[in-house]
């Protein structure tokens, strides 16, 4: 099917904690599921001692995309859909 390769956009909220902050969460949704990743806010304290937040968008196939947020799951971080969180 042509529309599986079909890029698409999909914008997330991304809570990392700081036991996280010495993994490459978002580097590996580049480099093991080939995902372009825009982030368009942050916030993260200084000398990053508390938890980060991300606005990303992910690009890629809808596949590649399913797969980058099982990933996120997987590390049980707090993930927002747009879709969930019209507000933003």
């Amino acid at each position: 099917m042509a529309s599986d390769n079909t890029p698409t956009n999909k914008r997330i909220r991304l809570r990392i904690p700081k036991d996280y902050h010495q993994e490459p969460v978002i580097s590996r949704l580049v480099s093991d599921y080939n995902l372009t990743v825009n982030i368009t806010a942050a916030i993260l304290g200084a000398n990053a001692v508390g938890d980060g937040w991300f606005d990303l968008e992910l690009k890629g196939t809808e596949a590649q995309i399913q797969s980058g947020l099982a990933y996120l799951h997987d590390l049980e971080l707090e993930v927002w859909d747009e879709t969930k969180a019209s507000d933003w």
